[in-house]
């Protein structure tokens, strides 16, 4: 699952974070990347492996050219080992369909 949303500061995207975190305590990852700026952004692949979730993500928002946004994709484990390459096609994915969204 994806979500996107305005945020105005790092406080807002930190407590956003952890309003996730918290809704989808049971997910096996909630992981993030959030822009404020051309010189502030932050990543987080919350237990994946490095680079293959938060980094995706951050791509998809800088793809669109996108400031001051916050996108988060939570997974549930489904049962099928996705592989680093195919796990970060699913987290680009699923920030490209939260970005989409009106």
């Amino acid at each position: 699952m994806g979500f996107a949303e305005s945020i105005e500061d790092e406080e807002q995207a930190k407590a956003r974070i952890a309003w996730y975190k918290k809704k989808y305590h049971d997910a096996r990852h909630v992981c993030y990347a959030y822009r404020l700026g051309p010189d502030l952004w932050r990543t987080k692949d919350d237990g994946e492996p490095h680079g293959t979730a938060g980094l995706p993500i951050l791509r998809s928002i800088d793809a669109k050219g996108l400031d001051k946004v916050l996108v988060v994709v939570v997974r549930y484990f489904g049962g099928t080992l996705l592989g680093t390459g195919g796990l970060m096609v699913a987290y680009r994915e699923a920030a490209k369909a939260a970005l989409s969204e009106d």
